[in-house]
């Protein structure tokens, strides 16, 4: 078991950490949701979207949102885990169950993470992922939920996918990979597009380009802990007491005033998830 990183020195201003797996053990190490909520809170992080990506998952979030204030929940099948489900004959009773959850109770804010990941499947399960993507697409209409969408290699699919069936009302674009020429598609689409620690990567050149140009009322940050740590702990497990560390990083490389991103992060994610919590 790894060390935890140091907490960073606490935001002049509280942001949400709109995409977190507080149901994701590390290190062998089963998360506490209580401790962790509570160190979040201590360096201006008050809030968090717990995503739940099987059944499982979705079921955990659904149950912590209704147990933690600081939690809502979000409820997929994770673009990797539809192939698995269509071949055992399932995919389709997962959906509904999914539905179900995602309609069980009023902190349950998003449909999400669903989308297209063509990295970690390959050519034989690309028909189950865009069937799965197509149906959450239609849960977040009917049930008026924030569509969160996972893209990994997909970006020219997703973006099909998504003005075949139409875009919801609120979509976020989950740990943005893409440069600013995607970006710009996205944010005319009417996306939220959501930086991860990812950002402060030396390699990330592309994504500091797309944070650029994205406009200060449609960005968002996020975890999606316990991945994706920020610099300078990269590698290590992360959690959603690290996000200083990225909004620092976002505001470095916008030229933005530190407490005026935050605030703008803050009143984002009550447009794009809802209040009240």
């Amino acid at each position: 078991m790894s060390e935890r990183p140091p907490a960073p020195e606490p935001l002049p201003h509280p942001v949400v950490d709109n995409h977190c797996h507080l149901d994701i053990a590390r290190d062998d190490e089963p998360v506490d949701p209580t401790a962790a909520i509570a160190a979040a809170a201590a360096v201006g992080v008050p809030r968090i979207v717990q995503i739940g990506c099987d059944l499982p998952g979705a079921r955990w979030a659904v149950e912590a949102a209704a147990t933690h204030d600081a939690l809502v929940a979000g409820v997929a099948l994770h673009p990797n885990e539809a192939p698995r489900l269509a071949d055992a004959g399932r995919l389709d009773e997962a959906l509904d169950e999914i539905e179900r959850l995602a309609g069980a109770h009023d902190k349950v804010r998003a449909v999400g993470e669903t989308g297209l990941d063509t990295f970690r499947t390959g050519e034989e399960g690309r028909a189950a992922q865009e069937h799965s993507f197509r149906a959450h697409i239609d849960i977040a209409k009917r049930l008026d939920k924030t569509l969160v969408i996972h893209d990994r290699d997909a970006h020219d699919d997703v973006l099909r996918i998504i003005d075949d069936e139409g875009a919801p009302e609120r979509w976020v674009m989950h740990c943005f990979s893409g440069d600013a020429d995607f970006a710009r598609a996205c944010l005319d689409r009417g996306a939220h597009l959501s930086f991860a620690g990812t950002v402060t990567f030396k390699n990330a050149a592309p994504l500091r380009n797309a944070l650029v140009v994205t406009p200060l009322d449609r960005v968002l940050v996020e975890t999606d802990a316990p991945y994706l740590t920020p610099t300078p702990h990269r590698g290590r497990t992360n959690a959603s007491y690290l996000v200083p560390l990225t909004v620092r990083a976002m505001a470095d490389v916008r030229g933005d005033d530190l407490e005026t991103l935050c605030a703008a992060i803050d009143a984002n994610t009550e447009r794009a998830f809802g209040g009240g919590w």
